[in-house]
């Protein structure tokens, strides 16, 4: 059974930082394209980042040069590293798992598993 577990969330001020990790069980995360979404109150959920089986990183444009998406193969863990953070930010942060695709994908419809989130506040 795959499993993502999200950590590292929490309240911050703005032009703080934070890490979030996502440990992965279940399944290899060098198999996978390992995504990260997010949802603020009242939006849908969107792209904010994805590191691609072969390790190729993609942004949206809102958290590039801010966000980096990094990952441990011996942890099987995915990380995102928040600097930076505005209320912008403030969402609930889900870590993601696509197997099937050749290329990663933005689309959360692509994923193949996702874990429960992670709140992240920013406060002004």
């Amino acid at each position: 059974q795959v499993q993502l577990v999200e950590s590292g969330g929490g309240l911050v001020q703005a032009g703080g930082s934070l890490r979030l990790s996502c440990a992965v069980s279940g399944h290899t995360i060098r198999s996978a394209h390992m995504g990260w979404f997010r949802q603020a109150p009242g939006k849908e959920r969107e792209f904010v980042a994805v590191i691609s089986r072969s390790g190729r990183t993609y942004y949206a444009d809102s958290v590039e040069g801010r966000f980096t998406i990094s990952r441990d193969h011996a942890k099987n863990t995915v990380y995102l590293h928040m600097n930076s953070l505005t209320t912008e930010d403030t969402a609930v942060y889900y870590c993601a798992a696509d197997g099937r695709s050749m290329a990663a994908r933005r689309a959360p419809d692509a994923m193949d598993y996702w874990g429960k989130g992670t709140l992240v506040t920013v406060s002004s």
